[in-house]
């Protein structure tokens, strides 16, 4: 026996054994390289929905798990020592991706290369306020935002306006953002979605996942129509539609309707502040969706730039069902359309053109 060439021939099988497992593990390695970080505006960080929201965001509520996240968090001066406070909670919260946490009063610093902006910062009206002297205020800080975004957020920025009126802000921050594409620049009505959603599921006694495509039509207010007509349920048979299985047109023209409309204002009774904490889960409801994709088979609810679809004035931002796909949204065609949505769709619409022309007499 040469015990030279099975020598020879042991060294080179470990040398191969070794050399493939090295191979292996600098392909896990790269299949395991962390995502570059994104970076995350929140305005209004030191009121309430912020301080619902920034925790979600860094738990990968928003973006994922597996979504390293930088959070810029903005407010006004007065505001200054409590955003320094939502700060140090945020780091005392160690959560495993957040990579950052910047809190300023300057616009032009919250907005440097910030990839997402969630905007919750604005004007509410207050007792004895005119409706004007509220949009005139609004006009004022979104045109301000605008232009701190245009020139110093990045290229492909996703913005969601939460503020109220949330449609009319977003319409000002595109007015005034020419530059960030329209499809670039949202709303949210994604909380009165999920609204509607959980008022069918209630109804049914169903888990709210097993209820999917119900649509909210138009502007963020008491004038916006929830609609069921194209909704399903999922049954022990099958999916079928909400209205035949509920079977009630009364209590879903009505009752429904204005349950989902008026919700701000009951839970603003029952707890004597707003809904925040929906509020905030919606808002990464409707960024999660737009960045990572809707389900096959469903859509949501999302304040956009209208392009005429079912007879919307053109450059208005009114909800619409929309579908997600690689970062984008697009909305959903054709749907049948009956009289009596027609006419609901129709005074939403109408009431989003008197909020327009209300922000034009502002800037006179």
């Amino acid at each position: 026996m040469d015990y030279g060439k099975l020598f020879e021939k042991a060294v080179v099988v470990s040398f191969s054994v070794s050399l493939f497992w090295k191979i292996i593990r600098h392909m896990w390695s790269s299949m395991n390289v962390e995502k570059e970080p994104v970076k995350v505006l929140v305005t209004g960080a030191a009121g309430q929905i912020g301080y619902a929201l920034l925790p979600m965001i860094a738990r990968g509520v928003m973006l994922g798990p597996d979504q390293p996240v930088i959070i810029h968090m903005l407010d006004i001066e007065e505001a200054a020592e409590a955003l320094n406070g939502v700060k140090m909670e945020l780091i005392d919260g160690a959560f495993p991706i957040l990579r950052g946490v910047m809190a300023t009063t300057d616009v032009v610093e919250a907005c440097r290369d910030v990839n997402i902006a969630v905007m919750l910062g604005g004007m509410p009206r207050k007792e004895g306020m005119e409706r004007k002297d509220v949009m005139s205020r609004n006009v004022s800080i979104y045109k301000a935002q605008a232009s701190a975004l245009e020139q110093h957020a990045a290229d492909d920025c996703k913005v969601l306006v939460v503020a109220n009126p949330a449609n009319t802000n977003a319409l000002v921050l595109k007015e005034f953002a020419p530059s960030i594409p329209e499809k670039n620049i949202t709303c949210l009505t994604r909380l009165d979605h999920n609204r509607a959603l959980g008022q069918i599921a209630e109804k049914l006694k169903v888990h709210v996942s097993d209820v999917k495509n119900v649509i909210i039509w138009g502007n963020h207010s008491s004038t916006q129509y929830p609609d069921v007509n194209h909704a399903t349920v999922a049954t022990s048979s099958g999916e079928r539609s909400v209205r035949d299985v509920i079977a009630n047109d009364k209590w879903l023209n009505t009752e429904f309707i204005t349950t989902v409309q008026q919700r701000g204002a009951a839970i603003i009774k029952a707890r004597k502040l707003s809904s925040a904490l929906s509020a905030a889960s919606a808002a990464c409801d409707h960024i999660r969706d737009w960045v990572l994709g809707t389900p096959k088979g469903a859509w949501v609810s999302m304040g956009v730039c209208s392009d005429g679809s079912y007879g919307i004035q053109p450059g208005l931002i009114y909800s619409f069902p929309v579908t997600c796909e690689n970062g984008e949204w697009s909305i959903v065609r054709e749907l049948k359309i009956d009289e009596f949505s027609r006419a609901k769709m129709d005074a939403t619409a109408n009431e989003l053109i008197e909020e327009k022309s209300l922000v034009y007499s502002c800037l006179g």
